[in-house]
């Protein structure tokens, strides 16, 4: 059955600007206004969707500014020292020698400029793709909130109502950015009204879970197989 990894990656995320929660500090309002008993709650402005959210890139960014750093000052410090009047560092001289007296259709030539080419690909496709691909966008109700969901939270709330269907065993949910896989095992009532049942409560709880793009639904029902 599909579980979550860990208690964080089942929470939404929720961003809102500096400027909103402090006008709301301000004015002494609650985020969300209570209601009393037999009125009926404020309607939500459906502002439709909001862009995927972008990753802080945090472990490429600091493996790329070491390997820079540490390149960086080994050479500064071979300038300062020859500058100092001494004498270059001998890795120095073999990496001029070298870059001075190889042909460009060199093997290691090639090999080195494939790898830095490689290398700034995979940079620039970093900073031009947002990331966080298991954080599924929510649709917004407010200009300065936005949330996301978890991929695991939103298989833990399929699972869940799968589960309530009669004639459920268990369920296994995986979820993508676009679809939900959902596979069943059922040990009494007829296959196909399972299904069916099945279809119509998970359409309803993506439809619940209020994601930018609904997930499309796959889903599987099938026995249990013999035990040995």
């Amino acid at each position: 059955m599909s579980e979550p990894r860990g208690s964080e990656s089942t929470l939404p995320v929720l961003e809102k600007s500096a400027q909103n929660a402090a006008d709301d500090a301000a004015k002494g309002a609650p985020q969300n206004t209570p209601t009393h008993p037999g009125e009926e709650p404020p309607a939500a402005h459906d502002l439709g969707g909001g862009p995927r959210f972008w990753s802080a890139r945090r472990v490429p960014a600091g493996i790329v500014a070491a390997v820079l750093l540490v390149i960086a000052g080994a050479f500064l410090y071979d300038v300062v020292a020859v500058r100092a009047d001494r004498t270059a560092a001998a890795w120095r001289r073999d990496l001029a020698r070298q870059l001075a007296e190889r042909p460009l259709d060199d093997t290691w030539v090639l090999v080195g400029a494939g790898v830095a080419a490689a290398l700034g690909l995979w940079l620039i496709v970093l900073a031009a793709t947002p990331g966080l691909r298991a954080v599924l966008p929510m649709r917004r109700t407010h200009p300065d909130v936005r949330a996301g969901l978890h991929r695991d939270a939103a298989a833990l709330v399929l699972r869940d109502r799968a589960m309530e269907v009669a004639g459920v065993q268990s369920v296994r949910v995986r979820t993508g950015r676009r679809r939900a896989d959902v596979r069943a095992l059922s040990h009494f009532r007829d296959l196909d009204d399972v299904h069916t049942d099945l279809d119509t409560v998970l359409t309803e709880a993506v439809r619940g879970l209020g994601l930018t793009h609904p997930l499309a639904l796959s889903v599987h029902v099938r026995r249990p197989g013999k035990k040995r």
